[in-house]
């Protein structure tokens, strides 16, 4: 699991540092103590917590936490502040807690025990699939690491397609859209297919894929994925879609539109 504690006081920072370091010490614990450089990290990482001062230089810590939410909804995040004034801003952006300052290790061991969603590594399935916001595929808590980055985009699709087979054609007009003569990119496909086929066998999840002659699907009772899970479960869900769904991908602006009008009938439904 992946920590950020983010606080410009230096002596905040390193006291709640200490704090969570007793408590998680096998975790990974990165201090910050400027929003910015919190938010550049987490558009190259995946973040699991992050403890964001409410009051903060440059970007205040609500305005942090909603960009954190944006790049990856399931982040756990617990805001720290001295009077409380911005909980119910903390609420509505469903955060995963609200500390009040000074820390102290009663308080931290209760939001760490009682996160909004749960840590990956912990997941009944070896395989998680995230597609509200970034796109991402993790197995055993880890992204995994394509030879190429199209391979990366084909798990997408196939995901986004649930279980339905998609051909090498749809695959390729999803992939280049109008970008030349699709069949000069066969060639491509296969060494893509190939790439998914050995990266999949050498973790040992190859069986989430199912294999037909000239298409592919994905087997979605196979994975932990956060959109099977809102699909199915709605409002129970432990899952929030907030707008963004599989950002890197223009094809995924198709699906978005279906995704909302689900959203605002289960909000209607709160």
């Amino acid at each position: 699991m992946t920590i950020f504690i983010v606080n410009d006081n230096s002596d905040e920072l390193y006291l709640l540092s200490d704090l969570v370091y007793d408590i998680a010490s096998d975790d990974e614990i990165i201090e910050f103590d400027n929003p910015l450089s919190a938010l550049a990290a987490a558009r190259e990482q995946q973040v699991d917590v992050a403890f964001v001062n409410t009051k903060l230089p440059e970007l205040d810590g609500i305005s942090l936490g909603q960009y954190l939410k944006d790049l990856n909804p399931n982040i756990n995040i617990i805001f720290t502040d001295e009077t409380g004034d911005k909980a119910l801003d903390a609420i509505r952006m469903h955060a995963s807690g609200y500390m009040l300052k000074p820390s102290n290790n009663k308080d931290l061991k209760y939001e760490l025990e009682e996160l909004r969603f749960p840590e990956f590594g912990k997941m009944k399935k070896r395989v998680f699939a995230q597609t509200f916001g970034n796109f991402e595929i993790f197995v055993d808590g880890e992204p995994i690491a394509f030879k190429y980055n199209k391979t990366k985009e084909i798990v997408a699709l196939l995901i986004n397609n649930r279980g339905a087979q998609t051909t090498n054609g749809e695959i390729i007009a999803s992939l280049w859209e109008d970008d030349g003569d699709p069949y000069r990119k066969t060639s491509y496909l296969n060494n893509l297919r190939q790439d998914l086929q050995n990266t999949f066998k050498r973790l040992k999840i190859d069986d989430i894929i199912v294999k037909q002659r000239g298409s592919l699907s994905i087997a979605p009772d196979k994975i932990e994925c956060d959109l099977y899970d809102y699909l199915e479960n709605k409002n129970k869900s432990r899952y929030r879609f907030t707008g963004t769904y599989m950002n890197q991908y223009s094809w995924s602006e198709y699906y978005l539109s279906d995704l909302d009008d689900l959203r605002y009938e289960l909000e209607e439904e709160l």
